[in-house]
């Protein structure tokens, strides 16, 4: 549904590319995080996909169009929460979705209502704008992304300086939203807690580079990971070869097809005296520290 292909942009000759041959895919329906630090990359790529910002070599296709020489019919695919929303703040939430809307062509009331009530800003919708509370106003820069009815949906720090519960609500939202219109979406988000809850997939830059690509713990596909002590380590460590196990700094790795009932019996008919075990699956922090501080060789595509 939306390919990034070998985009390239540099801002200033004496300073790294922003990206460098960046290439990815998200696929219809997936919602797939945008990660990496300060200055990886992150806003120069989402300024390519909306025609902001121009590549200097690459482009970017939304539903198979290529937003370099058909811009128009590509964004208007797209809905978008882009840096700070900007609304007028002595209009009303209503009024300010009418005039937004209508730079995109006329959206049916009914339309409207609905989308309202879906974020959750039906009984503040007639309010000024500058009565409204920072998680009120990230409700409504979401409905006017959501209109008229998007394929894909790009957000860059949907959350930023929402509490807890915003967050939580934010969240719920996206994943209905997901569900119920079938919507692709692209979320450029800090918080590694959140990614992990709501993507299917993400994808690193550092420096401009892409650095990994893949489902949210994919990164020791084919493998499974587990905790195991005993009382009896060189009885344990013989069975664990034997299962065709190996140490991994604090754990020890497996084929993904050794199952945790499976090797805990055998360890237990081999004598070993278990004192812990459990299967342990990389989170999405330690995916991305370990790959934010490496190197591009480490690239999942």
């Amino acid at each position: 549904m939306l390919s990034f292909r070998r985009v390239s942009k540099r801002f200033d000759r004496g300073r790294p590319a922003a990206l460098d041959a960046v290439s990815f895919e998200v696929d219809k329906g997936s919602i797939c995080g945008l990660l990496g630090h300060n200055g990886a990359g992150k806003s120069t790529a989402l300024g390519v996909m909306l025609g902001m910002v121009y590549p200097d070599a690459g482009d970017v296709l939304i539903g198979g169009c290529p937003v370099l020489t058909e811009r128009h019919g590509a964004i208007r695919k797209v809905g978008a929460i882009f840096e700070a929303p900007a609304f007028y703040e002595y209009l009303s939430g209503w009024h300010n979705l009418k005039i937004l809307t209508a730079y995109s062509g006329a959206v049916e009331r009914k339309l409207l209502e609905e989308t309202v009530e879906w974020v959750g800003l039906g009984e503040r919708i007639h309010d000024r704008v500058g009565t409204y509370s920072h998680g009120m106003r990230q409700r409504l820069a979401l409905a006017q992304a959501l209109l008229p009815r998007p394929e894909v949906l790009i957000l860059d720090e949907p959350t930023d300086g929402l509490d807890p519960e915003g967050i939580f609500e934010f969240r719920e939202q996206l994943l209905t939203l997901r569900e119920e219109l079938g919507l692709t979406v692209l979320l450029s988000s800090h918080l590694l807690g959140e990614v992990e809850q709501v993507c299917d997939e993400v994808v690193i830059l550092q420096r401009g580079v892409k650095v990994y690509e893949g489902k949210v713990r994919g990164i020791n596909e084919g493998w499974s990971h587990f905790v195991i002590e005993s009382e009896n380590p060189e009885v344990t460590g013989e069975s664990i070869k034997a299962q065709r196990g190996k140490e991994a700094g604090e754990f020890f790795q497996f084929p993904s097809e050794v199952t945790a009932a499976d090797l805990l019996s055998k360890l237990v008919a081999d004598g070993a005296r278990i004192t812990k075990f459990s299967e342990k699956e990389e989170s999405l922090e330690e995916l991305y520290l370990k790959f934010s501080q490496g190197s591009s060789e480490g690239s999942g595509q």
